[in-house]
């Protein structure tokens, strides 16, 4: 992360598993930066309250380096 402004590529990508981007396939690709930034604000109401991934809730740290990203731009 640079000056706090996350990346697709550097800090949001890693955050979904083989898993997860399996488990979304037949919505939307969580490997493309267009895909996720097109349902960035679904896909943060889900992370938010717990609901995705299916398996393990995400950090509230996690959850808000998401939220930071929406909020900074959702740079590549």
């Amino acid at each position: 992360m640079t000056d706090d402004v996350p990346s697709f590529a550097a800090d949001i990508r890693p955050l979904f598993r083989d898993g997860d981007v399996d488990a979304m396939e037949y919505r939307f690709d969580l490997r493309s930066h267009a895909d996720v930034s097109a349902h960035a604000e679904a896909i943060w109401e889900r992370v938010e309250d717990g609901s995705m991934p299916c398996d393990d809730m995400w950090p509230l740290e996690t959850v808000e380096l998401f939220r930071r990203w929406i909020d900074t731009g959702m740079a590549p």
